[in-house]
């Protein structure tokens, strides 16, 4: 595990050499091991193997996923293929998503497994036809390179699509073929199809309920259609792990599998002799249980929690027939190394560590014994009290990586899993797998309808308290996104607070988690800044904090659909950086790429006060009208416009606003010539914050005598009609930025902007090849640096 991991935190991979010499301290730990006597040499021998193993698994598998790899010449290029659908795909009728292979051999260059975005054409007649694993399609495709937002404690999107082996993604033009349909070409073909007909047949007895999703995703694992607003709630309650095919269903369904064949087993005889004399009742009842694992685990799409809960049963099974008595720990640590041997790219999964971290500390704390000769109303006592016991001590042996990988820790995480884990696990989940099976055998649609109707109304039930907590404003809070020694501490002292009872100040070892929970970013002394320019594609997003303040320069755009960068990554950020409350927000003007977030922001923190070029309160009435699911929050307590020359003082740095100098009012013709330009002016550096302002408002500007500026956000995301040469020559930059999505329609940033910038002796970022760019001032000087660079690991592309 600790080779696969330093692997995937690489910033490149090792050369020939490098594995060459892995190779051979294999080799030689290996052949050394059997010469050992046991100890410390043996010990350190057999930890050598295994990391250097770990690291040369991994590094060879990354290289061969590297090598396949999309050429130059196809990058944003039409291709023709013939490609096989390989997994289930995720959409409506207007478009659908799916993961394909190729059919047959493509040019040189091309990937074997990419990503198809298939989208009906707007005004064409019919929707979408229906796609199926295992259909060949020929299709002309525009091919680009995995490519996704990166920001400072965000998600990696680059590094999902390498961990799935996605080394392309592309998008439909004109309309494919149908060629074949060859639902048994591969083992995984197969059992995708199987997944569609499953799904299809949920669908149809489950109807429109709003929960029909989530059983759906109990069942097969698919969760494509449960709803935002559900996963707040089931985040907030903490019972997103019930929500999913997690080990615990795995095992109770596997278990209950194995008591029953196991019982048959006792019973039954063949030819005058029982079965038993065979073979043991308990070998029998774990290869029964091994086998429907493993059936659901590929039914549910073989997720790290489905794959560790195999692995764990298997291994159980191989000590139980082969007589080796092998304890709980070494258990879970063979799982953990099949699952990693397996997939390299497992540890980069949040779900790896919170799996196996809470079968970890279930297996510690798991084994107080039970007073046989009690009555049955003191074991039931003692039951119930070990049972809450069990949920206090995982959640609370949960909160260090709740809080350093998703920065949220759900305090009514016992009170909603006291209800939700025996209702999901031993009701609605078998329910759903009943409901399942009936679906596609022929001639049960009515009692698949009954089972799915009982499932749904018990999950409703369930959700009545669930919801109560999740709702509650004390039901989950926010940490910032501290750095990993203070996890480290974390975890240190959750382990020594789980010892037995008699270890020396295990009660002090919680302790060590506050400085986790507690832990705040550094802010910029009096009189400098911070400023973060977000990687939010094409629109605009950038952060200002001061010694004690924040403020807000754009929220982000709105993306077709509705989903926006304010929620998606503007939210997140604050909440990482341990910002409760903006203090000032500024919306540049009324382009949906700078204020489509707007509203997410609103609803994540509240506002004290606000600037905007134009009518904040009716923009906030109208874009409720026109995405009415979306979060409806308090609007700021101050809405003012933003006016030339207004400015204020905080923490020694002045922000003034350098433009419109009209008020707002009245009807507007250009809304990016009426944007908001701020300049921010610290004791030795400043920032200029100029929306989308064209070369017209930027001449005003200079003329007006625009001072030099260290770093200046280059006007309308680098676009040819601004940053002309009276802006680049009035400021003297010595850095600009350019916010732009990556191969946008736009084009943005022009090639001769950026050359005008770089020429004038200017440093030029851009966020779609960049990623996030980030300036601190400081009596130090001015550092600036990109994410791209920072946080590098070595599937990320330029």
């Amino acid at each position: 595990m600790a080779g696969s991991g330093l692997v995937q935190v690489a910033p490149r991979l090792p050369g020939a050499g490098a594995a060459w010499l892995l190779a051979g301290a294999c080799l030689l730990a290996l052949a050394a091991l059997p010469r050992l006597r046991p100890g410390g040499a043996k010990a350190g021998s057999a930890l050598a193997l295994g990391l250097c193993a770990g690291l040369l698994n991994a590094g060879l598998q990354a290289q061969w996923r590297l090598d396949d790899a999309l050429a130059d010449e196809h990058h944003d290029a039409v291709s023709r293929l013939v490609l096989r659908i390989a997994e289930l795909p995720d959409g409506d009728a207007r478009g659908q998503r799916f993961v394909a292979e190729l059919d047959e051999p493509a040019g040189p260059g091309i990937p074997s497994r990419l990503q198809v975005a298939w989208q009906v054409a707007p005004g064409a007649q019919g929707g979408m036809p229906v796609l199926v694993p295992g259909q060949v399609w020929r299709m002309a495709l525009v091919l680009r390179r995995p490519h996704g937002l990166l920001n400072p404690a965000g998600p990696d999107a680059e590094g999902r699509y390498f961990a799935r082996g996605v080394r392309a993604v592309g998008t439909v033009r004109g309309q494919p073929r149908l060629l074949a349909d060859r639902p048994w070409a591969t083992p995984g073909v197969a059992i995708e199809r199987a997944r569609h007909h499953v799904r299809e047949g949920l669908r149809a007895a489950l109807g429109e309920h709003r929960y029909a999703p989530v059983l759906i995703a109990l069942a097969i694992g698919d969760q494509a259609g449960v709803a935002r607003e559900d996963w707040r709630l089931f985040n907030r309650s903490g019972i997103t792990h019930l929500v999913s095919i997690s080990g615990m269903h795995v095992t109770s369904i596997a278990g209950i599998a194995g008591l029953l064949v196991a019982a048959v087993w006792r019973r039954a005889r063949w030819r005058g002799v029982g079965l038993a004399e065979h073979a043991p009742a308990r070998v029998a009842g774990g290869a029964a249980a091994a086998a429907v694992a493993l059936l659901y685990c590929l039914l549910a799409g073989w997720g790290v929690p489905a794959r560790r809960t195999f692995f764990m049963l298997s291994v159980v099974l191989a000590a139980s027939v082969s007589r080796l008595p092998v304890s709980a720990d070494r258990v879970l640590a063979c799982a953990a190394a099949v699952v990693v041997a397996l997939d390299p790219w497992a540890p980069v999964a949040p779900g790896f560590w919170l799996s196996f971290g809470a079968v970890a500390v279930l297996l510690r704390i798991a084994d107080a014994p039970f007073d046989a000769e009690a009555g049955w109303r003191a074991r039931w006592a003692a039951r119930l009290a070990q049972a809450t016991r069990l949920q206090l001590m995982v959640t609370l042996g949960l909160t260090p990586l709740l809080a350093f990988l998703v920065q949220q820790v759900s305090l009514g995480s016992p009170l909603a899993n006291a209800v939700a884990i025996p209702a999901v696990t031993f009701v609605v989940t078998p329910l759903a797998l009943l409901c399942a099976a009936l679906s596609v055998a022929p001639g049960a649609s009515a009692l698949a309808a009954l089972a799915g109707r009982t499932g749904l109304h018990a999950f409703d039930l369930t959700m009545a308290p669930v919801a109560w907590v999740g709702n509650a404003e004390w039901s989950s809070f926010a940490v910032a996104a501290a750095p990993w020694p203070w996890l480290a501490l974390a975890v240190a002292g959750m382990a020594w607070a789980l010892q037995a009872r008699g270890w020396p100040g295990r009660q002090w070892g919680w302790a060590c988690m506050l400085p986790l929970l507690f832990w705040r970013p550094d802010r910029p002394e009096a009189g400098y800044w911070r400023m973060s320019a977000l990687d939010v594609g094409q629109g605009s997003a950038i952060l200002v904090e001061t010694a004690s303040q924040a403020l807000l320069f754009d929220a982000g755009p709105r993306h077709y659909g509705g989903s926006d960068a304010g929620e998606r990554v503007v939210a997140p950020f604050l909440q990482a950086r341990g910002i409760r409350q903006l203090d000032v927000l500024v919306l540049s003007h009324a382009d949906a790429d700078h204020v489509g977030g707007a509203r997410a922001v609103l609803a994540a923190v509240p506002v004290l006060r606000s600037h905007a070029s134009f009518d904040l309160e009716a923009f906030l009435r109208r874009d409720a009208r026109m995405w009415p699911d979306a979060a409806s929050p308090a609007p700021p307590r101050d809405m003012q416009r933003c006016r030339r020359g207004r400015q204020w003082e905080v923490d020694g740095v002045m922000f003034t606003f350098l433009h419109p100098a009209r008020d707002g009012s009245g009807a507007v013709e250009d809304r990016n010539a009426d944007s908001c330009v701020l300049r921010v002016q610290g004791a030795s550096h400043s920032l200029l914050l100029t929306g989308d302002v064209g070369v017209a408002q930027e001449r005003e500007l200079a003329a007006a005598g625009l001072p030099a500026t260290d770093v200046v956000l280059a006007p309308h995301h680098g676009s040819a009609s601004s940053s002309g040469r009276d802006l680049v020559a009035a400021t003297a930059a010595g850095h600009a930025i350019a916010q732009a999505g990556h191969l946008n329609r736009f084009r943005h940033p022009a090639r001769a902007v950026e050359l005008r910038w770089r020429r004038a002796g200017a440093a030029f970022w851009r966020s779609d090849r960049d990623g996030a760019v980030i300036a601190q001032s400081g009596p130090g000087g001015l550092e600036i640096w990109a994410e791209r660079d920072r946080g590098r690991r070595y599937w990320h592309g330029r």
